[in-house]
């Protein structure tokens, strides 16, 4: 077996079956396996998915096991040389995954690859990115200390971190976790997914741990469409203002994750540092936000509905603060 294609089913039925027929039409040189998780669905994706394609392996996890945990288990049962993990909503262009085999056995010191990722107009997207001391970047976001953290960046001619056009054949030093092939034999060294994660930066933290054994390449040629997009990449983006939003439950997730993983990646201090960053970013928001409304009135660019919904946001820090930082194991689903 040649490769092994891990996707992740979770009431994406239809993103699922457009993903798959999009492999079968784009790959004929590599003998391929699929092995659909299904993350407790309860709906009729198992039948539809294995009537349209019985060949495919389907696992069914028994509960919404996040990203990290549903990779594992159909990572464990590949019997491939190089394993895909594939975002189910993708979709395959011209051969990519005959061109990134190819393309990684051309490289003896790869352990990963990715290609150049588009959106659905055809539009480059961010495909990975460098690794930024600490993990700080993180801090980009926020509201008001985000824009003095970024003018320092600026100031210090920080380079970009995020990857959107690829050049050729790009070192890096993470790669979005919608398209990853990875060498399997390397991760006995490695290990899988870590799974204390439950959705975003955990294809961060691994690609961390599987760069110490090799280098991670982005290819331009192959090209796969990512549908969705805005995904914790589109979290770390740093091209443009990117002050996201950190008031709602997606951002809840993001925020603790992202933690979760400058705690394992970067160790103590960083954790701590951010952290910081995060809770001082309070009354920073209420101050500034005043200041703004007095200022612009009803041109201000946030809500107090936002300060509140970041308050509340700043208090699952709290909550999992000193179980992050003992680094214990635990499934920081919060989403």
């Amino acid at each position: 077996m040649d490769l092994s294609i891990i996707i992740i089913n979770y009431k994406s039925a239809n993103h699922v079956l457009a993903c798959i027929q999009s492999i079968y039409n784009e790959t004929q040189k590599y003998i391929f396996e699929i092995i659909v998780v299904d993350n407790n669905s309860e709906d009729e994706s198992e039948s539809k998915i294995r009537r349209a394609f019985p060949d495919v392996t389907w696992i069914q996890s028994g509960y919404n096991a996040g990203f990290a945990r549903a990779n594992n288990i159909g990572i464990r049962e590949a019997k491939g040389n190089y394993i895909l993990v594939l975002n189910a909503d993708t979709l395959v262009l011209e051969n990519a995954l005959d061109k990134t085999i190819d393309l990684c056995k051309t490289k003896a010191d790869a352990v990963a690859c990715g290609v150049q990722l588009l959106n659905p107009d055809g539009t480059h997207q961010i495909s990975g990115a460098y690794f930024k001391k600490g993990g700080l970047n993180v801090l980009l976001p926020l509201p008001y200390l985000g824009r003095f953290i970024r003018f320092m960046g600026y100031k210090l001619k920080t380079k970009i971190p995020s990857v959107k056009s690829v050049s050729a054949e790009q070192e890096v030093d993470w790669i979005v976790g919608a398209f990853i092939m990875v060498k399997k034999d390397v991760l006995e060294k490695s290990g899988l997914f870590d799974e204390d994660f439950f959705m975003y930066a955990e294809e961060i933290e691994w690609c961390s741990r599987l760069g110490k054994h090799g280098k991670l390449y982005l290819f331009e040629k192959p090209k796969v469409v990512h549908i969705g997009g805005g995904t914790s990449s589109d979290y770390y983006n740093t091209d443009n203002d990117n002050s996201k939003n950190l008031w709602s439950k997606k951002a809840r997730q993001i925020i603790i994750s992202a933690l979760l993983r400058i705690r394992k990646q970067f160790g103590v201090f960083y954790y701590l540092l951010v952290c910081f960053f995060f809770i001082i970013e309070i009354p920073v928001f209420v101050i500034g936000l005043l200041i703004e409304k007095i200022i612009k009135g009803k041109n201000a660019k946030y809500k107090w509905a936002n300060v509140s919904g970041y308050i509340k946001n700043a208090g699952y820090i709290i909550k999992y603060f000193f179980r992050i930082l003992l680094n214990k194991p635990f499934f920081y689903k919060v989403y």
